[in-house]
């Protein structure tokens, strides 16, 4: 599977809104949805899909006009803090089993070595550090949730 053609696919659906796109080549076949943040590829015979992410931006929703200054104000606050992004494309997990306790929360101090989440991508479950000093101010993933390189995870208020 050609990673570029499928990356060029993505950016043809963002740049002309499409929500899905269905190419087949052959016994090969690519689904690409938008918002479902899934990739199928199987062959076109009846045989189970494969998922993965896609690299399709999620949109964001937006925050109504009622919030006013107080926009302003967390906006300008929010400017301050430190992204930690996913290095990979995985599944999110907030701590190392399902019932445990999350490796951070609102709230919890980090430095450069503290363990934040695991990134679960082709049964290898990868440890991911804060790699930097601060307070968690912003969990932006919910457990279980598909991630991409560069999603941000957390947010941190340096210390």
């Amino acid at each position: 599977m050609d990673v570029g053609l499928l990356q060029q696919l993505v950016q043809l659906m963002s740049a002309n809104d499409l929500n899905t796109v269905d190419l087949r080549d052959g016994d090969k076949r690519v689904v690409l949805k938008r918002g479902a943040n899934v990739v199928q590829y199987a062959p076109a015979m009846a045989q189970p899909a494969m998922a993965f992410s896609s690299a399709a931006p999620a949109s964001q929703p937006s925050a109504g006009a009622a919030g006013g200054s107080t926009e302003a104000s967390e906006a300008a606050a929010d400017a301050t803090l430190i992204p930690i992004k996913s290095p990979m494309v995985g599944t999110f997990y907030a701590a190392s089993k399902q019932g445990e306790k999350p490796f951070v929360s609102v709230g919890s101090s980090v430095n450069e070595e503290t363990d934040v989440c695991i990134i679960e991508a082709m049964k290898v479950f990868n440890v991911i550090k804060a790699e930097t000093s601060g307070t968690i101010a912003k969990v932006m993933i919910q457990d279980g949730q598909p991630v991409e390189h560069g999603t941000v995870l957390f947010f941190v208020r340096p210390a």
